[in-house]
């Protein structure tokens, strides 16, 4: 069978891309629950529900708007899609204005609706906040945003594929991580060290390095299988420091040329760093793949 994994909420550093890679290394058959407590757009479980590979789902962020959007797309996706409609269409007769206009509005009543088409609109589909909380990211004047019709039938891709098995949780990472039961297998995206230490604090809610070992340690004493993609280069810059073997077992995944880079007349290899659960069989893959060596598997759900 093919049909196309749903991607409804635009968001820079989604692992749409990624997901056959990170999946693959779920082992067949052995777990029932996919857990992704930074859940963004929640690319991977949208993947993995779209080939049932676990027989429920749970997506948790701090963010709450965005767990308030996930909720509503899974409840009345037709809903959203009519109010992302209002505000596309509100935004045509002076773009740039009505943009700045339902930043404000989202500011103040933090409408899941607007953040979407803040998310669908905005530059490169970057989440930026300030450090008062409010949502700074400026539009991109090169575009439109997600056409309506388009929207629609990724709402509704989504809906059909996570209505009746996935809850929606509005929490930090560690009350998840302690929850965690037999049976569960943990995706986990934070923000890189990068982004969430020092001078660039993009983020609602970042993670430093130090909470995120002592997370892991919680997963690793309750014997939680997962995969976390933390770290990573492009060229010659790298994002954080790699963690220790003990932790989790490092993959260095390629996955082409930086498309950034690119357009700044720079030709440089992105690689992703793969954390792999030491309770998860080595299998075929060695410290190393490409991205493309998933492409054949990808193909069928892209």
């Amino acid at each position: 069978m093919r049909y196309r994994v749903p991607h409804p909420i635009p968001y820079q550093g989604s692992k749409r891309r990624l997901a056959d890679a990170i999946l693959s290394h779920v082992p067949a058959g052995q777990f029932t629950r996919l857990v992704e407590p930074f859940a963004g757009s929640a690319a991977v479980t949208l993947a993995a529900a779209s080939k049932g590979i676990f027989r429920s789902y749970v997506i948790g962020d701090a963010l709450e708007p965005l767990t308030r959007l996930w909720q509503a797309i899974i409840d009345n996706p037709a809903m959203v899609a009519e109010q992302y409609e209002g505000l596309w269409l509100r935004e045509r007769a002076s773009p740039i204005h009505a943009y700045y206009e339902i930043r404000s509005e989202f500011n103040a009543d933090r409408s899941p609706a607007k953040l979407l088409y803040l998310l669908a609109r905005c530059v490169k589909n970057a989440v930026r906040f300030n450090p008062a909380g409010g949502f700074n990211q400026s539009p991109d004047k090169r575009r439109t945003g997600t056409r309506p019709e388009t929207m629609r039938v990724e709402l509704l891709g989504a809906h059909r594929v996570l209505a009746h098995r996935c809850e929606v949780v509005h929490s930090d990472f560690l009350p998840l991580f302690k929850a965690a039961r037999e049976g569960d297998f943990f995706y986990l995206d934070p923000p890189y060290q990068g982004t969430s230490e020092g001078r660039d604090q993009r983020y609602i809610s970042g993670v430093s390095r130090q909470q995120m070992i002592e997370a892991l340690a919680v997963l690793n004493e309750k014997r939680i299988p997962f995969v976390l993609s933390y770290d990573g280069s492009c060229g010659k810059r790298n994002y954080g420091e790699p963690l220790r073997d003990a932790v989790a077992r490092r993959i260095l995944l390629d996955v082409g040329r930086s498309s950034q880079a690119t357009l700044n007349g720079r030709d440089e290899v992105t690689i992703e760093s793969l954390y792999v659960s030491n309770l998860i069989p080595a299998g075929h893959m060695g410290t190393t793949a490409c991205l493309n060596d998933f492409a054949a598997q990808g193909s069928l759900f892209a």
